[in-house]
């Protein structure tokens, strides 16, 4: 997966690719960082009873992907009890947290990977709301980011200094994050 769009590829395309490079790459090297300077109980910690833990939301996120593309888009039957994600107040320990969510991820590239431009305007209803193929993908993008910026501020909050995402040395803002570090490459 290129770090950039594809070069004379379609607009179609090139919103998927971003997409897929998001979900794929920036925002799991982000999680993953966040989970390697958190304790299990900081995962699972809820500042009140109105809030939610990392653990809540990492639930909440491979619910979300799965059933917005992998059903939403991709066509195939996904089984999601959403009251659940956000009622846990303990569940797996934090690897195995990540490792649900990166085959969430997995899945949700598959299904990416077969969408063509034509496909993008394709209706859908997927959790009580009509949508295109590509709305449905720019919500998953655009709620994949404000919960992991969720992610990232609790993790200032239980572990500071302990997360750093660019290089901030130079006069542009470099990202940590490489090759490798893509959920879809071993």
């Amino acid at each position: 997966m290129s770090d950039t769009p594809i070069v004379g590829a379609t607009g179609g395309r090139v919103f998927v690719e971003l997409s897929k490079y998001f979900l794929a790459r920036e925002y799991p090297s982000k999680l993953r960082q966040c989970l390697e300077a958190l304790s299990n109980d900081a995962v699972w910690a809820r500042s009140n009873d109105g809030s939610n833990s990392i653990g809540n939301l990492l639930l909440h996120l491979a619910g979300n992907v799965r059933q917005w593309i992998v059903g939403g888009v991709g066509g195939q039957n996904v089984e999601r009890d959403r009251a659940s994600e956000f009622t846990a107040v303990n569940g797996p320990e934090k690897q195995q947290l990540l490792t649900n969510l990166e085959s969430a991820l997995r899945e949700a590239v598959r299904v990416l990977d077969t969408i063509s431009d034509d496909d993008l305007t394709g209706k859908r209803f997927i959790q009580g709301r009509e949508t295109t193929v590509l709305g449905a993908i720019y919500h998953v993008v655009e709620h994949f980011a404000m919960h992991t910026g969720q992610i990232v501020l609790l993790t200032k909050i239980h572990a500071p200094g302990a997360i750093q995402f660019y290089d901030d040395s130079a006069s542009v803002a470099k990202p940590l994050w490489k090759r490798g570090d893509d959920i879809t490459e071993d």
